[in-house]
């Protein structure tokens, strides 16, 4: 599976992004799919996980409200909508997608494939 991640940028606080994660040579919803993001001089640190189906998703704390996972599988992409973003937001994202065991969603070690990734910037 080859993941393309999309839709980073420069934001003010408190705006919004939705990144994009594409993937193509396999179906994507054999997976479940992931967001981690890494700042400058910090470890990559899981952010949202979706299952296969999308009946379930799971966020670190730090976003909980304010970040929404989703998929389309007609379009075998999934997407990080992010509303009321904060400066400690700023980090690459990366994509990824398991074929693990769910209860594994915020191991790095839990996924096959990972996306280039895209910065995400937001200024005070």
């Amino acid at each position: 599976v080859q993941l393309q991640a999309s839709g980073g940028g420069l934001v003010q606080a408190g705006g919004s992004l939705r990144l994009s994660c594409a993937a193509s040579g396999r179906t994507f919803s054999s997976y479940h799919g992931g967001w981690f993001r890494q700042a400058p001089g910090k470890e990559r640190e899981f952010v949202a996980a979706i299952s296969r189906s999308g009946s379930s998703t799971y966020y670190t704390d730090s976003v909980k409200g304010r970040f929404t996972i989703s998929r389309d599988s007609a379009k075998n992409t999934v997407y990080l909508q992010m509303n009321s973003l904060k400066p400690e937001d700023t980090a690459v994202y990366y994509c990824a997608a398991a074929s693990k065991d769910w209860g594994r969603k915020v191991q790095l070690s839990a996924y096959d494939y990972w996306g280039q990734g895209t910065q995400v910037t937001v200024s005070s």
